[in-house]
């Protein structure tokens, strides 16, 4: 029993040390008989089931009664593009459309919980390869317009919360001028955190709910806090990987898919085990998006809006979008411009300042490849309490199948914000629908010119360069008012208190997986390594490290220090942390998170054709032992060889034939 710290002792002494180093297993055991799923052990009992919330509203028109928008044109998570301008109607509506059809009867059912995070254990490492559940990224954002870097550094888990931390700090990186088209060195300014759990947990269908407050201050613009999910095809921020796959939820053969969706459903010869004729992408479902400012409704870029900063947008975007007569920007949409049936909820109202992106890339050869997408978009009123204190963000998710074309609807504090019935995707006739991907979840807080700043640069300001440490103007006249004495004063704190998803049991369609029988990833990925990783990365994720962090044998608690307690890890005679079994982390910290059911096991060699056969004969076995044998003595006799010398008195002859070993030998 030497791994328990069993000593040489009396009979009596070696039982106490016995029944102290069981101890932690027969706790482990009585907790859960160690299952390994998603759900954290500190998850309240009462929050383990939940029932979806009626979606109907209350006699409201189109819009939620009120009208609303972004302050942003482009609010989308892909490589920035250069978009023209949208077909706009001769005349634009100045109201909402007219109500739209009662939503169906709401029908309670019972929904437990697959997955958790309270983020109780602090010192838990989401640095790549730290954490089952999370990723910290470590890599610069190429994508709209960042200012920021992403260090893992700016994501942790203290006094019950994962925070993630903005602040202007520098820091020096390689990029790619687009101009030039070599890469250059440039100083980002800011630095901040982005934890997505791609890879490791996704889910299709069901509900997510997450408590959190958001950072800095409600009527300061320029941070970008959000809470989302993205089909686990495309990476976030390794751009390579979203390209013509973002935000494609198309099924179906068009015209449009065949030219520009990666995986469409033209296809007729599947690879990667994939489906023929099913097509398959990475959509977007933005839980909330949060927009602090000083600019009211009714004024400036709300001027037609009657909600205005702060607000939280709840989104899903989609393509393949409408390639025409779409409402411009600022703009109620006209007749047949825009999706019908959309539901929003008191204090919510449609995003008529972003309909959506027009996406080209540069290696595309055809216009034909590009495509519109578009973002179905409602912004909800916030104010000042959503900055100090914790809300309920809430998303329920319904999966299409043969009998339902499911739906998607957010809620804030159990108030609807928005609903969106599958039926709308069908009959806008593009080939769209709900979310069918496995997703993944994704919480930043980014610092973009093209979310919370100043929609017109003040007179002389170029609007290119932006820092707040410079005494130069040209570098600081570009942000909000108050943006930089926050950033600078001040550590704007963006608090998640916990994290909760749950799904249907009785549902079928409902799974926790990132690759799954219906819609496979984990070919296609390995297949396609290199898009979702960096040029320095060997592989995209890490492995999880599983103990081996310095531990200290006299430390108490659930601290790194103490291999987190006595239930989860101990700290060996080396000062190295060992992990019971259920937790892991270098520490031991984190609860050890596994799909229960694994549908796409890793490729062995028999997925090759190779079957090895049931039985071995005998004189294989017999064979085998001889060549083990012989090896073995093989290697005995070079040790001995390699350490004999020559006796000085021994014959010239043999002298002269052994190599001396050593700095003097002959050449």
């Amino acid at each position: 029993m030497k791994g328990f710290g069993l000593q040489p002792s009396t009979q009596s002494a070696g039982r106490r040390v016995f029944c102290l180093g069981v101890l932690p297993w027969m706790l482990m055991l009585i907790a859960g008989l160690v299952q390994a799923d998603w759900v954290d052990p500190d998850t309240p009992l009462e929050a383990r089931t939940t029932e979806p919330y009626n979606a109907k509203p209350p006699n409201l028109h189109y819009g939620g009664g009120s009208h609303g928008s972004s302050s942003s044109k482009d609010n989308t998570k892909s490589p920035p593009t250069t978009s023209p301008a949208p077909t706009e109607s001769a005349a634009p509506s100045e109201t909402p459309s007219s109500s739209p059809t009662m939503y169906p009867t709401y029908v309670p059912r019972t929904f437990k919980l697959v997955f958790s995070d309270e983020f109780n254990v602090e010192g838990r490492e989401l640095r790549d390869g730290g954490d089952p559940r999370w990723t910290a990224l470590d890599k610069n954002d190429y994508t709209n317009d960042a200012l920021h870097y992403y260090s893992p550094n700016n994501a942790q888990i203290r006094n019950g919360h994962l925070v993630i931390t903005s602040e202007a700090t520098d820091t020096e990186i390689i990029g790619f001028d687009d101009q030039k088209l070599k890469k250059t060195r440039v100083t980002k300014h800011f630095r901040s955190a982005m934890v997505q759990s791609w890879n490791k947990f996704c889910f299709t269908g069901g509900i997510i709910e997450a408590e959190v407050q958001l950072p800095g201050k409600p009527y300061v613009g320029g941070l970008w806090p959000a809470l989302w999910m993205l089909g686990n095809l495309a990476r976030h921020t390794y751009v390579g990987s979203s390209e013509h796959m973002w935000p494609w939820s198309s099924l179906v053969c068009t015209a449009k898919a065949r030219d520009a969706q990666k995986l469409n459903g033209c296809q007729h010869i599947a690879h990667y085990g994939m489906h023929n004729f099913l097509g398959r992408g990475a959509p977007e479902i933005d839980i909330f998006e949060a927009q602090p400012g000083n600019v009211r409704a009714n004024v400036g870029p709300f001027l037609k809006s009657s909600v205005g900063q702060p607000f939280a947008s709840a989104s899903f975007q989609v393509a393949p979008g409408r390639p025409t007569n779409r409402p411009g920007p600022g703009e109620w949409p006209g007749p047949g411009q825009w999706y019908s049936g959309l539901i929003g909820g008191p204090n919510a109202s449609l995003n008529i300042n972003f309909y959506g992106n027009y996406n080209h890339f540069n290696a595309d050869s055809k216009k034909s490849q590009d495509y519109w997408s578009d973002a179905i978009s409602y912004n909800r009123q916030l104010n000042a309490s959503y900055f100090n204190a914790p809300h309920v963000f809430r998303l329920e998710w319904d999966v299409p199948t043969h009998n339902s074309a499911g739906y998607l609807h957010w809620f804030l504090d159990g108030e609807l914000v928005l609903a969106i019935k599958g039926e709308t995707l069908i009959q806008a006739g593009l080939g769209s629908s709900i979310s069918s991907e496995p997703s993944y979840l994704l919480m930043n807080t980014a610092i973009s010119k093209q979310w919370g700043f100043p929609l017109k640069c003040p007179v002389d300001c170029k609007c290119k360069d932006f820092d707040c440490h410079s005494d130069e103007w040209q570098m600081q006249c570009g942000f909000s008012d108050g943006f930089c004495d926050m950033m600078t004063n001040d550590t704007p704190e963006y608090k998640i208190n916990w994290l909760r998803v749950y799904q249907d049991p009785s549902n079928p369609v409902h799974k926790v997986g990132c690759s799954t029988p219906e819609r496979p990833t984990r070919r296609f990925i390995e297949g396609h390594a290199e898009l979702y990783k960096e040029e320095k990365d060997a592989v995209p994720l890490l492995p999880i490290q599983r103990g081996g962090g310095v531990c200290d044998v006299s430390a108490n608690g659930t601290v790194a220090a103490a291999c987190g307690g006595p239930t989860r890890g101990r700290c060996t005679k080396g000062r190295l942390c060992s992990c019971f079994p259920n937790w892991t982390g270098p520490h031991c910290l984190s609860h050890a998170g596994v799909d229960n059911i694994i549908y796409d096991e890793p490729d062995s060699i028999s997925d090759l054709g190779f079957v090895p056969p049931a039985v071995v004969p005998k004189f294989l076995v017999v064979a085998f032992a001889g060549l083990t044998a012989l090896l073995i003595a093989a290697l005995v006799w070079k040790r001995r060889f390699d350490g004999w010398t020559a006796i000085p008195d021994a014959d010239p002859i043999i002298r002269n034939n052994v190599r001396p070993s050593g700095r003097g030998a002959l050449i």
